[in-house]
């Protein structure tokens, strides 16, 4: 898969991620609404070490700056 996250993005998805664990750690949230954001959280988690936002794939959207030595560009 083609990466298509870029390092703002990650480091946003890590930090909602952290929030959300601190918040049930703490006991702010509970029940149903903790599972599913720790769902959620675990998957940002997830999708930040592999760099691949499957969403993003599906509608074409990248946030990561390309690098690629062989791209081409228009003078």
């Amino acid at each position: 898969m083609k990466k298509n996250m870029g390092t703002a993005d990650k480091i946003i998805r890590i930090s909602i991620a952290f929030i959300i664990a601190v918040l049930y750690y703490l006991g702010i949230i509970s029940g149903t609404l903790a599972i599913i954001l720790l769902l959620v959280a675990g998957i940002f988690i997830l999708t930040s070490l592999i760099g691949v936002c499957p969403i993003y794939s599906i509608f074409g959207i990248s946030t990561r700056k390309n690098n690629d030595a062989n791209e081409y560009h228009e003078f």
